[in-house]
């Protein structure tokens, strides 16, 4: 099983490129859409990770995906700059795969 990142920007993708998770980035919803199907294709895929900016611009395209595919598991992630209200991604890891950062 892998992690697949869906970053609107470069530096949250090279920071988790580092720490060996695959992904693209993306600037519109289209190409969220776009990213999503290509992800959703490969059966290898079990978690896409997706910044929290893009899931604001197209929240019904995640509410649809999750509600129709049981794998992989769709994780909105802040990005590099943060996001009020949430918590920080070494949480996300701790709380989805037991590892604390």
């Amino acid at each position: 099983m892998r992690f697949y990142l869906i970053s609107d920007n470069i530096d949250t993708q090279v920071g988790l490129r580092l720490a060996g998770i695959e992904g693209e980035v993306v600037n519109d919803a289209a190409g969220v859409e776009d990213a999503f199907e290509r992800a959703i294709k490969q059966t290898d895929i079990g978690i896409i990770l997706v910044t929290r900016l893009l899931s604001d611009l197209c929240p019904g395209l995640l509410v649809r995906l999750k509600k129709e595919y049981a794998r992989p598991l769709i994780i909105v992630i802040p990005d590099r700059h943060g996001t009020v209200g949430t918590d920080s991604i070494a949480e996300y890891v701790r709380d989805a795969i037991g590892i604390k950062l």
